[in-house]
């Protein structure tokens, strides 16, 4: 139903070339100070659209977000952070 999407940040000269880059996926953000734009691309493209933007001569870095590949299932989570404050409170209790 949903299509798999991964973020490309592109590191580029100058702002002017931004609207260059709109071709190759959903432009989210782009910084004018730091020169740098967040594309959103079809996980299925990521490669060949990377490949396609390191060969601009504007662009001077390619990364990749690893977004789709960290685990976010949370289970557990909350007892793991329970039974770190038991033992927070063993040590301050015992006055370590």
């Amino acid at each position: 139903m949903f299509t798999k999407r991964q973020g490309i940040v592109v590191w580029f000269k100058h702002i002017k070339q931004l609207r260059k880059l709109r071709r190759f996926g959903h432009v989210i953000y782009a910084s004018k100070r730091q020169k740098y734009a967040v594309i959103y691309v079809n996980q299925e493209d990521v490669s060949n659209i990377v490949e396609q933007l390191e060969r601009l001569h504007f662009v001077t870095n390619v990364d990749l977000s690893y977004k789709p590949y960290v685990d976010t299932a949370y289970q557990g989570a909350v007892e793991k952070t329970h039974d770190l404050d038991a033992e927070l409170e063993g040590y301050y209790q015992s006055g370590i």
